[in-house]
C-alpha cells in the first residue's frame, strides 16, 4: 500500500521547505521497494538521505570544478605514467590523497614542454574539486594580470585575501613569459600571503638555478622558491614531448595499402 495523497502532498511540501530536491524525488520510489524487500524503517530512511547527500555532493563537485576554469578536463587515470619512469608513483598517489591541501603544502612540476605538466596539475585540481577544496586555476601570465589589475585599482590586499578562499591555486606555465620586477614583486606577495595558509601548485619549464630569469631578480626569485620548497613535493618530469611524440609516431606511420596499383 503506499501513501495517502495527504501524506505524499506533505511530503513533497517538507521536501521543498527543506531544499532537499533529490528527497522529492525519490521518496516514493524508495518507498516502494522498501515495502517490496522489507526494508526497516531506518533502512529506507537510510537510502533516501544517501541519495540526497550524493547528489548534492556531485552538484558541488561540478560547480567546484566550473567554478575553477580549468582549460580541458584531465584525470590522474588518463595519465600515461609509463611515459614518466622517474616519477616517483608512490609520490603520485599521495599526491591524488589531496591530503596535502589541508596541510597548506605546496606542489612544484617541473620539465621540459610537453611532458604532461598541465595534465597533473589539471588531474590534481581535479581531485582536490572531489574532495571539496575550492581550486582556481590559471596560466603565470593570467596571474600576473589579475594581480596587476587589482594592484592598479588599489585592490590588491582585498585581492589576495579573498584568495585564501580557494584551497588550491595551480598556476601554470611559470617560465614562459619573463616578468618584469613589478609584476615579480606582485607574485612575491602572492606566495607570501599563501605560505602555510592555503596550497599552491606550479607547473614550469624552467629549472630553480634560472627562475632569477623569469622573474628578473635572483633575490626574489630566491625568496620565492624558499616559501614555496618549505613544505612541498618537488617533481621533475621529463622525455620529450607528448605532442613531438604523436607527430613522429605519425609521420613514421606506413600508409595503408588501397586505390590503384
Amino acid at each position: 500500500m503506499g501513501a495517502t495523497t495527504d501524506t505524499a502532498a506533505t511530503l513533497d511540501y517538507l521536501a521543498r521547505a527543506l531544499k532537499t530536491p533529490t528527497i522529492a524525488r525519490v521518496w516514493d520510489q524508495l518507498a516502494s521497494l522498501a515495502r517490496e524487500e522489507g526494508w526497516s524503517h531506518e533502512e529506507y530512511l537510510a537510502a533516501v538521505l544517501q541519495r540526497q547527500v550524493a547528489d548534492r555532493e556531485a552538484n558541488g563537485t561540478a560547480l567546484r570544478v566550473a567554478g575553477a576554469h580549468f582549460p580541458a578536463v584531465k584525470t590522474l587515470e588518463d595519465f600515461n605514467v609509463d611515459h614518466q619512469p622517474a616519477l616517483r608513483r608512490d609520490v603520485l598517489a599521495h599526491l591524488a590523497t589531496t591530503t596535502w591541501i589541508p596541510k597548506a603544502e605546496n606542489v612544484i612540476l617541473l620539465g621540459p614542454p610537453g611532458v604532461g605538466k598541465t595534465h597533473l596539475a589539471i588531474a590534481l585540481g581535479i581531485k582536490a574539486c572531489h574532495a571539496g577544496y575550492p581550486v582556481a586555476f590559471d596560466t603565470a601570465t593570467g596571474w600576473a594580470a589579475r594581480l596587476q589589475g587589482a594592484h592598479q585599482a588599489g585592490r590588491l590586499e582585498h585581492e589576495l585575501r579573498r584568495l585564501k578562499r580557494y584551497r588550491l591555486l595551480i598556476v601554470d606555465e611559470v617560465g614562459y613569459l619573463p616578468f618584469d620586477a613589478d609584476t615579480a614583486n606582485l607574485f612575491f606577495q602572492l606566495i607570501a600571503a599563501r605560505y602555510e595558509q592555503g596550497s599552491i601548485l606550479i607547473t614550469s619549464n624552467m629549472p630553480f638555478g634560472r627562475w632569477g630569469e623569469i622573474f628578473a631578480d635572483d633575490i626574489v626569485a630566491a625568496a620565492m622558491i624558499d616559501r614555496l620548497v618549505h613544505h612541498a613535493e618537488v617533481l621533475q618530469l621529463a622525455g620529450d614531448s607528448y605532442r613531438t611524440r604523436a607527430r613522429r609516431e605519425l609521420l613514421q606511420t606506413p600508409p595503408t595499402s588501397g586505390g590503384n596499383q
